[in-house]
């Protein structure tokens, strides 16, 4: 059988000079350390809720502390300095060179004063939704500080590159990464609006965290997506994948994976921020809306490795095996999404899958920019297989709280909390505490592969 032709591929978001490879530099140093640090705290989280040896920690408040410092620095920080990643490819020239490096200074500072939080003082954890806090003048002052630098890059990236091409048509990484960047500049606002709607005066309560972050934390997702989309056509394309799709044809579905947010501000002009109706609306937003492009994309992806099967170029395997494995845990977390029913960890199941296929998709896309940005190339048996190691432990992660879901454990919880008295509900948390073992070991590796890279400067 005669191999399917593969379109010319032009990667336009990377810059002519050094500048921008700089500043993507020094933003991808900022994503890897967040991506450490919470690695870290997973360690703590893992052992915390894993039979036996959960009862060498004293109390649920440090498991839940540890857990939001995990999720704002694997989730928050970690995604959006990826995505500052692509951003300062995507300017060019040195024009207000101060403000962008300034913008990096600022968002690693709120990095570390996120890690540091917990050891200086801030504790009463609050399980709030997609950006869990730590109800301490710290903690918040170090969120808003790192909101500010990823503010700042946003809107120095917009400026740059909006209407520098008359025509996007045939750009559809450049359409990708630019979508991504107005969802977060929309989900920075709708945070910021619901801070000025809600009561000053309740911020000390629980449910004012709830509701401050409810639609922007909704929004991020869409924001997410289109970074994870941008780096899975990005890493086809180089990886040999045949997308039997005109560049226009990817560029409209792109587009249409962000048009559900023109209904952002009709849903904030409707119900008031903390009204049940609000919740709903956004509930349903990314619901039915946050899959018009995944869909697509992903059956287009499909028809491609069907198309373009063979061996690939040592070179690319670890991002082509980094592609393979983020496809597959992402639709694994929204087929579990579809089975949720009740508060229970078929929820964390459901959005570790996702999540991490992110994590994976821009780990892949992570290896074949290092060559790009003048560091080595990522080889040997290491890059190979941790992906691979990675994958497997997630998999078992999220197959462990799916399964105990089903049997009624309660997400969030840790100890005794979780009600593991019988021998067939701690088997699979025990195997969900092996997998997140697996998964950490993984991400230590993916770090020290990225150490490796950059150390060989110039030897690529």
């Amino acid at each position: 059988m005669s191999e399917t032709p593969i379109p010319r591929i032009e990667i336009e978001i990377v810059p002519a000079d050094d500048v921008g490879c700089r500043l993507a530099t020094g933003w991808l140093v900022l994503g890897v350390s967040a991506l450490g640090l919470a690695g870290l705290f997973a360690v703590l989280l893992v052992l915390a809720r894993t039979p036996v040896l959960q009862e060498l920690f004293p109390s649920l408040d440090f498991f839940r502390t540890a857990l939001v410092v995990h999720v704002d620095q694997s989730v928050l920080i970690w995604f959006l300095a990826f995505g500052g990643v692509l951003w300062s490819l995507g300017m060019q020239g040195e024009k207000h060179l101060r403000a962008r490096w300034l913008a990096l200074f600022i968002a690693a500072t709120g990095c570390l004063l996120v890690a540091a939080a917990p050891f200086l003082g801030a504790g009463d954890p609050l399980m709030n939704n997609y950006i869990p806090v730590l109800r301490h003048p710290l903690f918040l002052f170090a969120l808003v500080i790192f909101g500010l630098g990823m503010l700042l890059q946003i809107t120095l990236y917009l400026a740059a590159d909006w209407g520098l091409h008359a025509v996007f048509w045939n750009r559809p990484l450049r359409i990708g990464v630019l979508s991504a960047a107005l969802a977060s500049l929309i989900a920075l606002a709708a945070i910021a609006w619901s801070g000025l709607m809600l009561s000053s005066s309740a911020w000390q309560l629980e449910a004012y965290y709830e509701y401050l972050f409810w639609g922007g934390g909704h929004v991020l997702q869409f924001a997410y997506t289109q970074l994870l989309l941008v780096a899975w056509l990005w890493m086809a394309r180089v990886c040999g994948v045949a997308l039997a799709v005109p560049e226009r044809l990817l560029t409209l579905i792109l587009i249409l994976g962000v048009l559900p947010l023109l209904s952002v501000p009709v849903i904030y002009a409707l119900y008031p921020v903390d009204s049940g109706e609000a919740r709903l609306a956004f509930t349903r937003l990314m619901q039915f809306g946050n899959g018009l492009a995944a869909v697509p994309i992903g059956l287009i992806l499909l028809v491609g490795w069907w198309r373009s099967r063979g061996r690939r170029e040592e070179d690319k395997v670890p991002a082509y095996r980094a592609l393979q494995a983020s496809f597959l845990l992402f639709f694994a977390g929204g087929l579990l999404g579809s089975l949720i029913a009740g508060v229970n960890t078929i929820i964390p199941a459901h959005y570790h899958g996702s999540i991490v296929g992110v994590t994976l998709a821009f780990m892949g896309l992570t290896y074949l920019l290092l060559p790009r940005l003048g560091f080595g190339f990522p080889r040997g048996r290491m890059a190979r297989t941790q992906p691979v190691i990675y994958a497997i432990g997630q998999f078992l992660h999220i197959g462990g709280l799916a399964y105990s879901g089903s049997m009624g454990v309660q997400r969030k919880t840790a100890g005794s909390a979780q009600g593991l008295e019988l021998l067939q509900a701690k088997l699979p948390m025990a195997v969900m505490g092996i997998g997140g073992l697996l998964a950490v070991i993984g991400g230590i590796l993916f770090v020290l592969v990225v150490l490796k890279a950059f150390r060989q400067r110039g030897r690529a």
